[in-house]
């Protein structure tokens, strides 16, 4: 009996220990979570603000790129199926450029996702690939750190080239595909196209619409 009296006291003096060591370790990691919370906010959006300096330069705007934004519903002609954010690049009071996502649903091993950024002319300021599935040295080429291709939209616009044009050069465009890889680019082209489509269709929303921050800070 004494043998069993003290199993269950050793049991539970084990027991009590695991979880204070457990309660311990929870309140751990929940005060490093505090603690670096701030930072990995800031460094997502350092992140995001070098992708978007990638396509619209840092000394082409004046206002805080990340703060004048707007809530794009989704829409078919930029393959978008959830609400995203527009950047809106401004200097001097001015409208410069408008950064928003775009997705090419119809890549070789499914979606493509890019952000397109368009000066207020309609031109083209950049085109970037920020997410994809394709093939490791074929299909990968659209993507800035494989190939220089994703270059070539730079000043090109709705109407130049022809809409005719806008196509790969396989298909009577003016675009190149990849050695063993047509689809991707293919995905591509067509997706930045209808970026520019839905840009000139729905300009004047994108610039002049009221930045969400102060719709937000009007209503607290």
């Amino acid at each position: 009996m004494k043998n069993s009296a003290s199993d269950k006291k050793h049991i539970i003096i084990t027991a009590s220990l695991l979880m204070l060591f457990a309660a311990a370790g929870a309140a751990m990691v929940g005060v490093t979570f505090t603690l670096t919370v701030d930072d990995i906010k800031y460094n997502e959006k350092l992140t995001l603000l070098r992708k978007l300096n990638n396509i619209i330069p840092a000394e082409a705007y004046d206002n805080d790129l990340l703060l004048d934004t707007i809530s794009i519903e989704p829409d078919t002609l930029l393959g978008t199926k959830e609400a995203t954010l527009a950047y809106r690049a401004r200097k001097e009071g001015k409208d410069i450029a408008v950064v928003y996502s775009s997705v090419a649903p119809s890549g070789y091993n499914g979606s493509i996702y890019l952000l397109v950024g368009v000066y207020e002319n309609g031109e083209l300021a950049g085109v970037r690939v920020v997410k994809h599935r394709e093939t490791p040295g074929l299909g990968d080429a659209v993507s800035i750190s494989h190939s220089d291709w994703i270059l070539g939209f730079n000043g090109k616009s709705l109407n130049n080239p022809d809409h005719k044009k806008w196509k790969v050069k396989r298909d009577g465009g003016i675009f190149d595909q990849f050695t063993g890889a047509t689809i991707t680019p293919r995905a591509v082209v067509n997706a930045v196209h209808d970026a520019l489509a839905y840009f000139e269709k729905n300009k004047s929303v994108l610039f002049s619409q009221t930045p969400d921050n102060a719709k937000k800070d009007r209503s607290e």
